[in-house]
């Protein structure tokens, strides 16, 4: 039983590499947060985590979701930003003399938390591309092209994060994109208000599974409650499609109008509903912004006493000789 856990763990480890570039997009103007975002990106608003050490920290929520990317194998990131760029790559440069200080002053578990991030960037492979409007986050990834080459790519927006145990949201997106080899594979949650949402026609399959059958960006009479979570993998044929798509809803290039085009081509799109006790963080209005605070706070407490119980567990337990 041990052995098998063991080959299906390096099984899944090797197959999760064959993705091995990721987007994030950080360019969004954030104007449902303004002034807050009239000098800093939104991207770049924090929310509450559990540190190394087992305690409470807040981050950028952007960074998580760099370091949620990182930690599931993926080395070469493009970060495509806006007017908001050199605050972000001002965060994403190591800045050892900080370290220094906060180890003078005795914060030394900030310090090491922020150094093993230092750690993840520099063993990372970063390229910054600029959006210089806010043309849609369809125009986002067709200035990544030049970056994603010829490859397969995982692409997250940079103001949302999924808190799942062990990143399961992630793994189960990556094994269905590398199982699947489908143009598109991305996360599916049901939501109450699918509007605002790009919404999902499809079939059900096993394990949350969905076979797409259309995709519409914020309708005005949905089709479906199942709304498109902005976590994807994509093909590179995704560049093709959004080129030959014109601006869609808000007069902006939409991907989802792109992933449309690719189903009306014939091929395969698969959606992976995200399982219930997920937590989803969104930075993208002030009710959300204080929803995603709130929320990823308990999350963080209840990991940090899930640890300390098991460490006094662990502590009774008479140590044989």
């Amino acid at each position: 039983m041990i052995i098998s856990h063991f080959f299906g763990a390096v099984i899944w480890a090797l197959n999760s590499t064959l993705i091995k570039k990721g987007v994030i997009t950080a360019a969004g103007l954030g104007t449902r947060l303004l002034s807050v975002t009239k000098a800093q990106p939104k991207e770049m608003l924090p929310v509450f985590a559990r540190c190394k050490e087992g305690g409470v920290c807040m981050k950028p929520i952007v960074q998580l979701v760099f370091e949620d990317l990182y930690n599931m194998g993926i080395r070469d990131f493009c970060f495509v930003v806006g007017r908001g760029q050199r605050i972000i790559r001002e965060h994403f440069t190591p800045d050892f003399s900080y370290l220094s200080i906060l180890d003078k002053r005795g914060r030394n578990g900030l310090a090491k938390e922020l150094e093993a991030f230092y750690e993840m960037v520099g063993r990372s492979g970063i390229a910054w591309v600029n959006q210089p409007e806010p043309r849609g986050f369809g125009d986002a990834v067709m200035i990544a092209e030049g970056f994603v080459g010829g490859e397969s790519f995982l692409l997250h927006a940079g103001d949302n994060f999924f808190v799942s145990k062990n990143r399961d949201h992630l793994k189960r997106l990556l094994d269905a994109a590398n199982s699947l080899q489908a143009s598109a594979v991305f996360l599916v949650q049901k939501v109450e208000n699918p509007r605002s949402y790009g919404v999902v026609e499809a079939n059900s399959e096993d394990n949350g599974l969905v076979h797409v059958k259309r995709v519409i960006e914020k309708p005005e009479s949905p089709a479906s409650n199942l709304a498109i979570m902005p976590a994807y993998v994509l093909k590179p044929e995704i560049f093709a499609a959004l080129s030959e798509t014109r601006p869609g809803y808000g007069g902006e290039l939409q991907l989802t109008d792109g992933i449309q085009r690719i189903i009306e081509s014939g091929r395969d799109v698969y959606g992976i509903d995200v399982n219930s006790d997920a937590v989803r963080l969104d930075v993208g209005s002030p009710e959300l912004f204080m929803d995603a605070q709130a929320q990823s706070y308990k999350r963080a407490v209840e990991e940090k006493s899930s640890i300390n119980q098991d460490q006094s567990r662990n502590s009774r337990i008479p140590k044989t000789v």
